[in-house]
């Protein structure tokens, strides 16, 4: 039997090879971040990363606040116009719709439609105290108006009372300003289509008492429309028993396409169908252009404080280049470099778009009085009424579209920072350290 001998290098433990640290470890955090915190001798490339994160900051809050406001100006005129006409007009050819009220019965029994109402639309020259405008009357009935509450709801008092009879009408305040005159007062309205005479076509011209004014925040609207009593309407243009057309709203303006068909089975072949889309097609595709166009371009800011991470975490690895070579030797994975300095970089890029996020909410839900705040300051009137349709500034935040420009502020920043942080992970130890 033999005996075996087990030699003392034998029950020596085989050494394994040094693992590197887990990924992201808190002495990664704590390197990064001191590369972040310059010393003066290297205060440029903190200038560089303090530009790029007011870059990113100034960009993101662009963004955010550009993009209400288009979303808040598209939504305020949308609901001024819908408000104010029907999301669907019925029009009778010729101008001229008979047997409105049967249609307008059979209409209401489509469903989704909310309300039917007839009207009479005419051009006039309205006139008082030597000047005249040009305005829009429209004919409706005492309980249509009250139904159109985007008006009914800013009238002036007492003015639904006074709104009957043959001799009362209801107009914009802004053209009563332009008119000088006010409730109680007398308005001429003269329509170029009038009498007929012997000798042609006479403009009517008739005198009507104010019986309030309106006040919708649309200047357009505001400066040009008078509410007129449906039977004075229809007598007033010469229409006999007939109207304009019909005007319907429907539960879902935005899916307006899908109840045409049944309105239009409804009234057979007394008129035409025109949707709110088909009327302010060109408006409403103006705003869509525009708003892409906005949003593409300062799209570039972000771009460009991206590009200014990239030359700044570059300009870090040329200047560390020292230090990067004794971490390596000391036993540096080239993974914990590049996590180094992908931490220094994304650090900027997520703090920028945190900055510029916080900025851009409370500017668009503070955006009217700073406006005012601007206005008084400077002495002009900022986003002029007259121009901009609105009599103030509008903002309505999206949140999907503040997400997708947050997610697309980390994207950016976090792909400006690989590059950088590869060149570092392959830097040679050897070749750092020659000339040191």
């Amino acid at each position: 039997m033999s005996v075996q001998t087990i030699s003392p290098q034998a029950n020596a433990r085989v050494p394994t090879p040094p693992r590197g640290t887990r990924p992201f470890a808190p002495f990664e955090w704590m390197i990064a971040l001191r590369y972040l915190r310059a010393k003066r001798k290297e205060s440029f490339v903190s200038v560089i990363s303090g530009f790029s994160l007011l870059g990113i900051a100034l960009g993101v809050a662009t963004l955010i606040i550009v993009m209400a406001v288009m979303n808040g100006f598209r939504h305020e005129l949308l609901s001024r116009i819908l408000g104010l006409s029907g999301h669907v007009v019925v029009q009778g050819y010729g101008g001229e719709l008979m047997d409105f009220d049967a249609i307008a019965e059979r209409v209401r029994k489509v469903p989704g439609v909310t309300r039917v109402a007839p009207v009479v639309d005419g051009q006039v020259m309205a006139t008082a105290s030597n000047v005249s405008r040009g305005a829009l009357v429209r004919g409706l009935r005492k309980t249509d108006l009250e139904k159109l509450t985007t008006v009914s709801k800013t009238l002036s008092p007492g003015a639904l009372a006074r709104f009957e009879g043959g001799d009362n009408v209801i107009i914009g305040w802004r053209l009563a300003q332009q008119l000088g005159i006010g409730p109680g007062m007398q308005i001429t309205l003269i329509a170029p289509r009038g009498n007929v005479t012997p000798f042609g076509t006479t403009p009517r011209v008739k005198s009507y008492t104010i019986a309030g004014t309106f006040n919708i925040g649309m200047s357009e609207y505001d400066s040009s429309f008078i509410f007129m009593p449906l039977e004075e309407a229809q007598l007033y243009f010469n229409l006999g028993d007939g109207v304009s057309g019909l005007e319907a709203m429907v539960a879902q303006p935005d899916n307006v396409t899908r109840y045409t068909p049944d309105i239009a089975q409804a009234i057979g072949n007394k008129g035409r169908i025109l949707t709110w889309q088909d009327v302010n097609s060109s408006l409403f595709g103006a705003l869509q252009v525009e708003r892409n166009v906005m949003f593409l371009i300062l799209t570039m800011i972000i771009l460009v404080a991206a590009l200014n991470i990239v030359s700044g975490l570059i300009m870090l690895v040329k200047d560390k280049g020292g230090d990067i070579a004794i971490l390596r030797t000391m036993g540096a994975t080239r993974g914990a470099v590049m996590r180094v300095f992908l931490i220094a970089g994304a650090s900027i890029g997520i703090t920028g778009t945190i900055l510029g996020f916080a900025i851009g909410v409370l500017f668009c839900n503070n955006i009217e009085a700073i406006r005012q705040f601007l206005s008084s300051l400077t002495g002009t009137q900022l986003f002029n009424p007259e121009i901009y349709f609105l009599s103030k500034m509008p903002a309505e935040i999206n949140t999907g579209e503040v997400a997708a420009v947050v997610v697309m502020s980390l994207s950016l920043s976090l792909l400006a920072t690989l590059y950088p942080s590869w060149r570092a992970a392959k830097l040679d130890p050897v070749e750092a350290l020659r000339y040191e």
